[in-house]
């Protein structure tokens, strides 16, 4: 049983094909044409075609329609539910975007929004850049206060 070493190394058997040399006479098995076909764009040099480019046909992006409006510089969240708050923090605690951050909650540096998936039994004081309308009622009926930073 051989060792693996660098020196006793090998492709698997079929797995290494010699490279094509094309244009390089008629003897070499891939000269005249040099595996381009005979006429057309393709077979000329400079042959490179424009992407979407359907030989003057009006392409597909030109024929769809395009609809509605992706804002330039969109505001990206970092979000945290209502029973997420519920399940990590006692009564009356204060939670806010620093805090969880240090508790390794949330990782990323993006402004903190507030949904309202699940339910809240205990009072919290929650500050955070953003809340979702079912979330701000939420805390606010279980006794807590939101406050908007």
């Amino acid at each position: 049983m051989n060792t693996i070493e660098l020196s006793n190394l090998k492709p698997a058997p079929g797995s290494h094909h010699r490279k094509k040399i094309v244009g390089r006479g008629v003897g070499s098995g891939h000269g005249r044409h040099a595996t381009r076909g005979m006429k057309g764009q393709k077979s000329r040099r400079g042959d490179t075609i424009m992407t979407g480019f359907e030989g003057g046909q009006m392409p597909i992006l030109r024929r769809i329609p395009k609809r509605g409006f992706t804002p330039p510089f969109p505001v990206e969240y970092q979000v945290l539910n209502v029973q997420d708050l519920d399940t990590l923090f006692k009564p009356n605690s204060s939670v806010t975007p620093e805090y969880l951050k240090s508790e390794g909650i949330i990782k990323r540096r993006l402004p903190l929004k507030i949904l309202g998936t699940g339910d809240l039994k205990k009072p919290l004081k929650v500050s955070a850049q953003a809340f979702s309308e079912s979330a701000k009622a939420k805390i606010e009926k279980a006794g807590g206060t939101v406050t908007v930073l």
